[in-house]
């Protein structure tokens, strides 16, 4: 059996809620992100806090944490479509959980060190390419094609959420006991999401055997060559990596600005990147009804104006009222960003043929996130040489003008974006 399973239909009342294989992927995942995004706020409040580290050792652990993408994204798409994906996605969570245990152990018997963290931050993303690439080609398999939008806009809603919840707990955890305790439920969190994922019953098909003379080069050959091919694909793999370059830029040396220029407590920065947070949760749960009402390919062009001039709104933060400015940006930008993700994770998971959707999926990824170990380093460089207000104007000032990619494809010319490729 290599073709695609007939996930069961879920009951009209309730929708997705009433069925209980998506309940238990949902549920895993928003556990697991709470506790990453707890991690986002504590890794470099510990860097900071316990061991003194410079701005650009900082940024550096936001590099370690994307680089995996960069090394093996493209071979890690080829292997996720020749292994099970429940088990693959059930490991990864395991050796997340063990790598961030590692910390306050490490920190118990006095031997933290960044090298240490930097360790920890590499193993999770390379752990984290292969657990997101295998639940993109998971989810089509307990789900119907048209449940698939309401299924994204349910996972990026509470992913959206967790940016607001994790760094809020990651602060108050860090003013009460500590920024290292903060990671002991990151780790739980991972334990919590393996558990759920095993418990899922739906039967997976076995994937596609690999044909005659059928190289590992070759399969992800296959992969990049249908995005740089694609018109649809190819330019919002283009928009995703330069977005990329100034939303994670100017948010690898967020915490050190916040911090050390603005002079905030731990407590206040992890409530104040909550909050910036905000928008996305409304932009995950409206996203499938803008699409609808404005179309697809439209609601895409919207979801980047908002996620690229608002940006502007970061550096404008001090002491007092003038916190209000990057709370705005960052809620606009989060809005926009939940909107496109959802829009584009639909769009992807029902147009690209699904034996090739792991393939697709990370080169697509290899882009999208292989630039973020670069612009995490070069925010890095110019905090350290003009100070960290400096390196967030500068990565802001990209992110705004990035929407205007956008307008060299197709998706100006439509109201959605299409069903197959060539219609």
């Amino acid at each position: 059996m290599t073709g695609l399973a007939t996930a069961p239909a879920p009951p009209r009342r309730g929708g997705l809620l009433r069925h209980r294989e998506f309940r238990l992927l949902w549920t895993a995942q928003t556990v697991s992100s709470v506790g990453s995004n707890v991690t986002t706020v504590a890794l470099p409040l510990v860097a900071v806090a316990v061991l003194d580290a410079s701005t650009f050792q900082v940024a550096v652990l936001t590099a370690a944490a994307w680089l995996p993408w960069l090394l093996l994204g493209l071979p890690a798409g080829a292997w996720v479509d020749r292994l099970p994906r429940r088990p693959l996605m059930i490991s990864c969570d395991v050796v997340s959980a063990l790598l961030f245990l590692s910390v306050p152990a490490a920190a118990a018997a006095g031997m933290l060190t960044v090298g240490h963290l930097l360790a920890v931050a590499l193993g999770a993303g390379l752990a984290r390419v292969f657990f997101e690439t295998a639940d993109q080609v998971y989810l089509p398999v307990i789900l119907r094609p048209a449940d698939l939008p309401e299924g994204n806009a349910k996972l990026q809603a509470t992913q959206t959420a967790s940016y607001v919840v994790g760094p809020g707990l990651a602060g108050l955890i860090a003013q009460a006991v500590g920024a290292v305790a903060a990671l002991l439920l990151d780790a739980l969190t991972f334990l919590v999401s393996a558990v759920g994922i095993a418990r899922i019953r739906t039967r997976e098909p076995r994937p596609a055997p690999t044909g005659p003379g059928r190289s590992l080069r070759r399969e992800i050959a296959d992969g990049l060559r249908f995005v740089a091919r694609d018109p649809y694909l190819r330019v919002l793999t283009l928009f995703g990596a330069a977005s990329n370059i100034g939303l994670v830029g100017y948010q690898a040396v967020l915490v050190v600005f916040l911090v050390r220029d603005v002079r905030l407590a731990p407590g206040v920065v992890g409530l104040l990147v909550a909050a910036m947070s905000l928008g996305g949760v409304v932009g995950a749960l409206l996203a499938t009804t803008v699409g609808r009402r404005l179309g697809t390919a439209r609601a895409m062009l919207l979801a980047a104006v908002l996620t690229g001039p608002p940006a502007l709104l970061i550096p404008l933060a001090d002491p007092g009222p003038a916190l209000l400015w990057p709370a705005v940006g960052g809620v606009l930008i989060s809005l926009g960003v939940a909107v496109g993700n959802v829009l584009k994770g639909s769009f992807r998971q029902t147009y690209a043929p699904h034996h090739l959707l792991g393939r697709v999926t990370v080169s697509m990824q290899l882009l999208n996130y292989g630039t973020i170990p670069v612009a995490a380093l070069l925010a890095g460089a110019l905090g350290s040489a003009y100070g960290a207000r400096t390196a967030v104007l500068a990565m802001t000032c990209w992110l705004a003008a990035t929407p205007l990619i956008l307008l060299i494809g197709p998706l100006r010319r439509r109201r959605d974006l299409p069903a197959a490729p060539g219609t």
